[in-house]
């Protein structure tokens, strides 16, 4: 399987470990961005570039990391067909995929220090989306974009 990861610089060095777990456990990696903590750069580009690298194809999934992870999900969900969620912990990963088939997991490294993000990515990596309700509820969430743009016109 093929991940998109990208960080700001806050969330470099949590995502500089992200990608060396998930290359040891066997997983290819498309990695943004961005390439170092010293330089400031803006996470939208980053959240939004792992958004695009899913939305695409390019990856089945995403990871984005800022320092809050706030910023980064929504500029991942900006992106059609992105179900981006931020999760603090192992519980909340797993339901984010689950629930809420959540494609991108967003993490805030001032946050979740090393271990609880490594085993958060583990559990959303082994949880499997749900059936029934929650699959009619994800379809609800998809069509809101196609929904808002005809409300608009």
């Amino acid at each position: 399987m093929r991940l998109a990861l990208g960080s700001d610089h806050a969330g470099y060095d949590l995502k500089a470990l992200l990608v060396t777990t998930l290359t040891d456990w066997g997983y290819e990696i498309v990695d943004v961005g961005t390439n170092g903590a010293n330089e400031s750069v803006d996470y939208p580009e980053y959240g939004a570039a792992v958004g695009r690298a899913v939305a695409s194809g390019r990856a089945e999934l995403g990871v984005a990391v800022c320092g809050s992870g706030i910023g980064i999900s929504i500029a991942a969900n900006k992106i059609p067909g992105i179900r981006a969620a931020l999760v603090h912990d192992v519980t909340s990963a797993r339901l984010a995929r689950e629930h809420n088939h959540a494609n991108v997991l967003c993490l805030g490294s001032r946050l979740v220090g090393p271990a609880v993000a490594i085993d958060a990515l583990d559990a959303w990596l082994n949880a499997t989306p749900g059936d029934g309700r929650h699959a009619g509820r994800v379809a609800k969430l998809d069509a809101l974009h196609e929904r808002l743009g005809e409300e608009e016109r």
